[in-house]
């Protein structure tokens, strides 16, 4: 397992498909070097509505980069995007895009354990219509409400500084809710 990108974002203006806009910090950029992981997230990084994102439970947001291509297709089909337009890292708004770690082998309480920072799964990540507004088209929810390739929150078990291509590995927890599980079962509620 391996972090691919560390990606940060300050609050900008961010154009709804409605035609409204919000402030946000879904459109996140990697960044190089060692960035300082604290309780409430990485170095540079803001998030705006923290009812949703952000706080000592939602510090950090992490997603699997092997989704990319999946993304960088329905964006190519539903015209917004060339079919060669790579999905850069941090475009689903995510602060790490991680290879070698699914959704489906990850379970509430376990731990991310990397070189200088520890980092424990507290729940998925719903989208909301921010997601529609940076893939480009109305269906981006739907389809990753459908797939359940959300991605995880992450709390900060043990502050520290976290580098892009360093390994990590994953300390299983009391493995009783799945990220998929838990995902599904709260859309279902809704």
């Amino acid at each position: 397992m391996k972090l691919i990108s560390i990606n940060v974002a300050t609050a900008k203006a961010l154009h709804t498909l409605d035609g409204k806009t919000v402030l946000s910090g879904i459109a996140k950029r990697p960044v190089g070097g060692r960035v300082q992981v604290g309780p409430l997230g990485l170095q540079g990084d803001e998030q705006v509505d923290l009812s949703v994102h952000g706080g000592l439970s939602k510090a950090v947001y992490a997603y699997p980069s092997e989704h990319f291509a999946f993304w960088q297709t329905v964006r190519a089909q539903a015209k917004v995007a060339d079919w060669q337009a790579v999905l850069a890292p941090g475009a689903v708004g995510e602060n790490l895009s991680l290879s070698g770690l699914l959704e489906k082998e990850v379970w509430i309480g376990d731990r991310l354990r990397f070189a200088d920072c520890e980092l424990l799964v507290s729940e998925p990540r719903y989208p909301c219509f921010k997601f529609n507004a940076v893939m480009g088209f109305n269906k981006a929810v739907k389809l990753m409400s459908e797939s359940a390739w959300c991605g995880f929150y992450l709390a900060v078990q043990t502050p520290g500084t976290l580098e892009a291509g360093e390994s990590f590995e994953l300390v299983a927890g009391p493995r009783e809710v799945s990220i998929t599980e838990l995902f599904r079962f709260k859309l279902r509620r809704h």
